[in-house]
């Protein structure tokens, strides 16, 4: 069985990995994560590692949806945050994809105009990896044709054509298959989405980050050890992304099972944030399942080699899986379980960043405390139900069985509701 993981009962807290079993992890990133400090640096560490990772994915798939729409291991992401947060640990992403880089060219710099991109983009045949630790290099390049960049990120998210045209000349680039990290301010962030409606929002995912991290020690010792656990990572994703190029296309996928969860995940975890933040937010809920899917796509690539950390001056290749010569990958509970984790705590952080883009909140706090969902489902119950009333309700908001009947106890307890006979309660005034 897949284990669960309530959105309600963690709200407040918006950490990733504070909730992740570090042994959960695939034994590839397993020895980078202790590179961090923080839960916060953590968090921005595992998605960049994540994105970084899977633009070195080549001939790995999933189908989505009723049209079997084909999606990549690609994901574009913004850790938005202040002066001092910690931000520059989502470098150490880059250096994974430096040697493959070296290879097979894929990294595309943040500091070009759009038609440079876009000869970049079409020259390495649709693959790209940006990777700018200062937004406003991306902002202030892009000024001059934030509609070309806003549009070819956006296609690009959903694998879409995109086309460029001239007098004398047309070109496109079909099924491309981009991957970007970007970490800066919000008002870096808010220029490159500065309204909801354009539909890039629901396509970037959005890490913001308000901790401020002290000074370390690490920063003014040798990082010879630190260097070591890269290069060691760094070449076991070049032998996977060597292995996939030389593969077949393998198509991932999930389980029965996993895919019915993910189905009904959306159905019942996210309706409460749709009512306080509007009906706009549903296409991020929506684009949120293709998300988690492809989470779940990377760490289950990454379990493909067998980890070589331990044996830091190893020559001995990694180990392949049957799945190179199978041409299917299946996920397992553990990284659905991850990547639906991961999914969950990212659409707060997305909540917050539609309320500063909407300019009702400045600061990130938030958005959904236990209490708010506490007072939306008494307020949704008639005024006299029944306890199979409650606990229906209460599931189809995402809210655990036992959690509604604890809730159901404090209303007695605080005179909200008042007890008719067995099993049935009326709503006082």
């Amino acid at each position: 069985m897949i284990a669960s993981l309530p959105i309600q009962e963690t709200e407040t807290d918006l950490h990733i990995c504070s909730h992740i079993e570090p042994q959960t992890l695939p034994a590839m990133i397993q020895p980078l994560m202790s590179l961090a400090q923080s839960d916060a640096e953590r968090d921005m560490l595992l998605l960049s590692l994540l994105t970084a990772a899977g633009a070195c994915m080549p001939n790995l798939y999933c189908k989505y949806g009723i049209a079997a729409k084909r999606y990549y291991p690609n994901l574009q992401l913004f850790i938005v945050g202040s002066a001092a947060c910690g931000k520059g640990i989502a470098n150490l992403a880059l250096d994974l994809v430096k040697p493959i880089h070296e290879v097979a060219p894929l990294i595309i710099p943040g500091d070009a105009t759009y038609p440079a991109f876009y000869q970049t983009l079409a020259k390495q045949h649709g693959r790209g990896y940006i990777h700018e630790s200062e937004g406003s290099v991306i902002t202030d390049i892009w000024r001059s044709s934030t509609a070309n960049y806003n549009t070819a990120l956006r296609k690009a998210a959903e694998h879409e054509t995109i086309s460029r045209a001239r007098c004398k000349e047309y070109s496109s680039i079909e099924h491309p298959q981009l991957s970007m990290v970007l970490t800066g301010t919000f008002s870096q962030y808010h220029a490159l989405v500065p309204s909801i409606e354009n539909g890039y929002f629901s396509r970037l995912l959005t890490l913001i980050v308000d901790d401020v991290q002290p000074f370390s020690e690490r920063y003014v010792q040798p990082a010879e050890a630190s260097q070591e656990l890269i290069k060691v990572a760094a070449e076991q994703l070049y032998h996977l992304c060597e292995r996939l190029y030389a593969s077949k296309p393998i198509e991932f996928q999930l389980t029965a099972e996993q895919r019915e969860r993910l189905g009904n995940h959306l159905k019942t975890a996210y309706p409460t944030l749709i009512r306080m933040l509007g009906e706009d937010f549903h296409s991020v809920i929506l684009r949120m399942a293709v998300h988690i899917e492809r989470i779940a796509m990377i760490l289950s690539a990454m379990r493909m080699t067998f980890s070589i950390a331990s044996e830091l001056n190893t020559d001995k290749p990694s180990s392949v899986s049957p799945e190179f010569y199978s041409g299917q990958l299946v996920c397992s509970d553990t990284d659905y379980a991850t990547a639906e984790l991961i999914g969950n705590k990212l659409i707060l952080h997305m909540a917050q960043a539609y309320q500063m883009i909407k300019g009702t909140q400045k600061i990130a706090q938030p958005t959904v405390k236990p209490l708010d969902q506490k007072q939306i489902l008494l307020s949704l119950l008639p005024e006299e139900f029944e306890s199979k009333t409650l606990v229906s309700e209460a599931q189809s908001q995402g809210i655990s069985r036992a959690t509604a009947i604890r809730w159901n106890d404090e209303w007695q307890l605080s005179g909200c509701i008042q007890k008719i006979r067995h099993g049935v309660y009326k709503k006082i005034a």
